[in-house]
């Protein structure tokens, strides 16, 4: 297993739960801003399908955030593990309802603190955008590491505006989380940076019109 160890200037290669705003807001600037019940549902269901049926899944969450979406995936018969960088965000995880069926655990997405080929299914939810771009780029090369071959990642992030309501609402996100950080996924780049992360089958199952700009729901097959 990779250790991990704590640095204080890799934790500037990204941008907290919470953006610019006190981590006390995240969960209500969630819940009013991007659709969250209805974006989490259906993360729910393109995440445990085709799940195996001898034995649960093996599931980590890459920057679990609060644990919103990480407690669903323990209350869903899953092993889960709730990885995130910021141990303020994370003692907030563990005192969620459900959390006690989930293994929290300190680490940052370029060096998950997790064995190759150990997880079925790796969830980046409403995390990339606070990467910075080369960080990106390793998170999703560590999360193909980590899968098995077949297993699959699922990615819930922000995508190309293609009206001016939503450039206007991705603007206003922009203002809260950053440009540089946020820019590769506004700009349609996620595609392109999975595949040189050795992902293929590509699938965007779903885009979603919120406050924050569109939110695309992709998933994509580890090579092997």
């Amino acid at each position: 297993m990779r250790t991990l160890t704590r640095q204080p200037e890799r934790r500037a290669g990204y941008v907290r739960a919470a953006g610019r705003a006190p981590l006390a807001l995240y969960d209500p600037l969630v819940a009013l801003t991007v659709r969250e019940r209805t974006f989490r549902s259906r993360l729910l269901a393109q995440v445990l399908d085709g799940a195996p049926p001898e034995r649960p899944l093996d599931l980590v969450e890459v920057g679990c955030g609060t644990g919103s979406f990480t407690t669903m995936l323990g209350g869903a018969g899953v092993r889960a593990i709730g990885i995130d960088g910021d141990p303020a965000t994370l003692a907030r995880a563990r005192g969620k309802r459900g959390a006690e069926a989930v293994d929290w655990r300190e680490g940052l997405a370029d060096a998950l603190p997790l064995p190759d080929a150990s997880a079925d299914r790796v969830v980046m939810s409403l995390l990339l955008h606070h990467l910075s771009p080369a960080t990106q780029r390793t998170a999703l090369a560590e999360a193909r590491r980590v899968l098995r071959p077949g297993g699959r990642i699922h990615v819930a992030d922000w995508g190309p505006a293609r009206d001016p309501l939503m450039r206007l609402a991705f603007r206003g996100l922009q203002l809260l989380d950053g440009v540089e950080n946020t820019a590769p996924l506004g700009n349609g780049e996620l595609p392109g940076l999975l595949a040189a992360a050795g992902f293929g089958d590509q699938r965007l199952h779903d885009r979603l019109r919120t406050l924050g700009g569109p939110l695309e729901l992709r998933s994509a097959r580890a090579a092997g």
